[in-house]
């Protein structure tokens, strides 16, 4: 295993104990759901982190720190700007699905 897959490796790790460790501090955060401000989809706010004016899903987080310690990027606009497209299309499957609802 190099060093980036080390890197990576050690970083699942991290983020999936930041889940555990907020459901067993709150169990209802794996049911309270926010819009993540990466990827844009909505997901549990367990294993969320706050970047400034930004919260990150859990897989976001992981991006963002392997990033970070990947040297990719060193600040979160920068993941945050990547992400665009993937926003967008989480909102037009939004709209998509909020439209067939209407219709059914």
């Amino acid at each position: 295993m190099d060093e980036k897959e080390r890197i990576i490796a050690d970083m699942q790790q991290v983020v999936e104990q930041m889940y555990k460790d907020d459901i067993e501090e709150n169990p209802d955060s794996q049911y309270e759901y926010f819009d993540c401000s990466a990827c844009g989809k909505n997901a549990p706010l367990a294993g969320s982190v706050q970047y400034g004016k930004y919260r990150l899903c859990n897989s976001c987080v992981l991006l963002a720190e392997a990033g970070f310690a990947l040297k990719k990027f060193d600040n979160i606009q920068t993941l945050i700007d990547a992400m665009e497209d993937k926003r967008l299309e989480e909102l037009c499957d939004f709209i998509k699905k909020d439209e067939a609802s209407k219709n059914n």
